[in-house]
């Protein structure tokens, strides 16, 4: 195991000669890569030779000749040539990483030498995510830097700048061929940054945690979270989604609790207004989707009043993930065709609609059932207490525990098995189409107790 890691560098090679060894298709991709950086680039089609690297300020063998690589490596050292040596990685000066090119933006990943398929799945799972768009826009990134340097405009400005262009829909304009968009908005934000005194508006992101798993974030919701400069969140994210935020952003709890000491509605929109006056990329973050039970609306509108910019990053709901990672999907064919979503929030209070939807739908998800005796108690007199029931606990996290029972004992059986909050429960013979499966997505996470046969 190579124990020490490789110091990473981006060479500049143009007009310096350039040697590369071998007859194979893998030589030839390596010469056409040195050619595009302007190298001068000598390829023997054959092993090595005395002499090949006089004069030579990089070489490549990828002959498969190991005594000609052994060769290749001494004239190497006299004559002070960096050389890699084709999977070779103890006979390597360097090790070519694993790139992924967008016009002048390079991300190169290295393993150092350790895993190179490694590196080549990581490269084409980065090249899904970096767009051809990024291309062109590293390029409107130079060009505004250098003339906010001549202008001389201070760094702290400039900084300030970069950011607000990195984060507006220049990307978004370039994908879509507007490149004359995408440079009229830069200049609108070089124009900004010289304007003394001035600190443009900033924005706030609604966006959607998910349920709990962070790999369930969507990728919009993931840049913002890099990007923010502050992120109000709810108390249920989970901390492997807020290890998401990017290392300058200030994480603001926002939670409400019930029965304890809480910021106020009021008090979060304000203090989202003070931070988007004062230029941040402000993220609220709310469990699951914003506009499903999370106030989203509310804010939203308390934003738009207030005149600052806002939008939505929607996010995927409990009320689908929860169920899914149980196995228990809330629609099947010849089962069900609808499907109802409440929220048991509130649920010490008139149940009255709560009857209303269950009966008029096949399957029942009920969000945050805290009064979860009082409303097994109503479902079971609306719908017979031998409905098919189940509690998902912490879906998509490591905690997940399933509990199935009918409605009419599902209440009992959820403090058997101590379950712990964020809960959702699922009524309706899905419950039990796909128990012979058991949990799709999460098949490693703890079911607790046996299938509950379907009525009749």
């Amino acid at each position: 195991m190579n124990a020490t890691p490789y110091y990473p560098v981006v060479l500049d090679l143009h007009e310096r000669r350039c040697v590369v060894l071998g007859d194979t298709a893998l030589a030839d991709e390596k010469s056409a890569g040195l050619r595009a950086t302007g190298a001068i680039v000598v390829h023997l089609r054959r092993g090595f030779q005395p002499g090949d690297f006089e004069d030579a300020y990089l070489a490549i063998d990828a002959s498969d000749d190991p005594e000609g690589q052994r060769a290749a490596r001494a004239e190497a050292d006299r004559e002070r040539v960096l050389l890699n040596v084709v999977d070779v990685t103890h006979q390597c000066d360097w090790i070519a990483p694993a790139l992924v090119k967008r016009g002048p933006l390079q991300i190169a990943i290295s393993t150092s030498g350790e895993s190179p398929f490694l590196a080549r799945a990581l490269r084409e799972r980065i090249e899904t995510l970096i767009g051809d768009e990024w291309g062109p826009f590293t390029a409107l990134m130079g060009r505004t830097r250098r003339r906010l340097r001549r202008a001389g405009i201070p760094p702290e400005a400039q900084q300030r700048a970069y950011r607000r262009l990195l984060r507006s829909r220049a990307t978004a304009m370039l994908r879509d061929g507007s490149e004359d968009a995408a440079a009229a908005l830069a200049l609108t934000i070089e124009q900004s940054a010289q304007t003394a005194g001035a600190t443009p508006m900033g924005e706030v992101v609604l966006a959607g945690a998910g349920p709990g798993d962070p790999e369930l974030l969507t990728v919009g919701a993931r840049a913002v979270l890099a990007d923010a400069d502050v992120v109000f969140h709810d108390a249920l994210v989970a901390p492997e989604v807020l290890r998401l935020c990017g290392p300058r952003a200030r994480l603001v709890d926002a939670g409400k609790r019930s029965g304890s000491p809480s910021t106020t509605q009021a008090g979060i929109n304000d203090a989202m207004i003070t931070a988007a006056r004062a230029g941040d990329l402000v993220v609220r973050l709310k469990g699951g989707d914003p506009f499903l039970f999370g106030r989203g609306g509310e804010e939203v509108e308390a934003l738009q009043r207030a005149g600052v910019p806002v939008r939505v990053i929607p996010g995927v709901s409990a009320a689908i993930a929860a169920p899914a990672a149980a196995g228990i999907p809330v629609t099947h064919r010849g089962v069900a065709a609808s499907v109802g979503f409440v929220t048991g929030h509130r649920a010490g209070g008139d149940l009255t609609a709560l009857e209303d939807v269950a009966r008029s739908v096949d399957t029942l998800v009920v969000l945050m059932p805290a009064e979860l005796d009082a409303i097994a108690r109503r479902l079971a007199v609306a719908l017979g207490p031998d409905r098919p029931a189940a509690i998902v606990a912490q879906a998509t996290t490591a905690a997940q525990k399933v509990v199935r029972a009918p409605i009419g004992s599902i209440a009992a059986a959820a403090r058997a098995a101590r379950l712990q909050p964020p809960s959702t429960l699922v009524v309706g013979d899905v419950v039990n189409v796909l128990s012979d499966i058991g949990a799709l997505s999460y098949v490693e996470r703890e079911t607790l107790s046996a299938p509950v046969a379907a009525p009749g």
